[in-house]
C-alpha cells in the first residue's frame, strides 16, 4: 500500500556533499514524522535527522551544523542535504515515515530500503 523510494546515496570524498531523497507513495492521507536514520555493521540504527509536521527539525549531535533535513509535503518527500561529509558518516541511510493511510485511522511506521553512503578519506 505504501512505498518509500530512496535515492541519492553513493561514494563521495571527505568534505564533499550528497543529497538524499525519500519519496512516499500510495494511498496516503497524512504524514507526520519523516526522518533519516543510519546504520553501520555491528551497530544500532541511529537517528540522523527528523522533522514532524509543523515542528522544528531534530538532529543527531554528530551531524549538527553539517546536515539539513527538509520536506516537500506536496510530494510526500523528505530530503537530507549532507555537507562537509566525514568518513565516519559512512553508513546505510534509512528513511522512516509515520503516516496515515486513506480510510484508516491508525498511524503506521514505514521504512525505506536503505541507501549506501560511503565517504572516502
Amino acid at each position: 500500500q505504501v512505498q518509500l523510494v530512496e535515492s541519492g546515496g553513493g561514494l563521495v570524498q571527505a568534505g564533499g556533499s550528497l543529497r538524499l531523497s525519500c519519496a512516499a507513495s500510495g494511498s496516503i492521507f497524512s504524514i507526520n514524522f519523516m526522518g533519516w536514520y543510519r546504520q553501520t555493521p555491528g551497530s544500532q540504527r541511529e537517528l540522523v535527522a527528523a522533522t514532524t509536521s509543523g515542528g522544528s527539525p531534530n538532529y543527531g549531535d554528530s551531524v549538527k551544523g553539517r546536515f539539513t533535513i527538509s520536506r516537500d509535503n506536496a510530494k510526500n518527500t523528505v530530503y537530507l542535504q549532507m555537507n562537509s561529509l566525514k568518513s565516519e558518516d559512512t553508513a546505510v541511510y534509512y528513511c522512516n515515515v509515520l503516516l496515515r493511510l486513506k480510510y484508516d485511522s491508525a498511524w503506521t511506521n514505514y521504512w525505506g530500503q536503505g541507501t549506501q553512503v560511503t565517504v572516502s578519506s
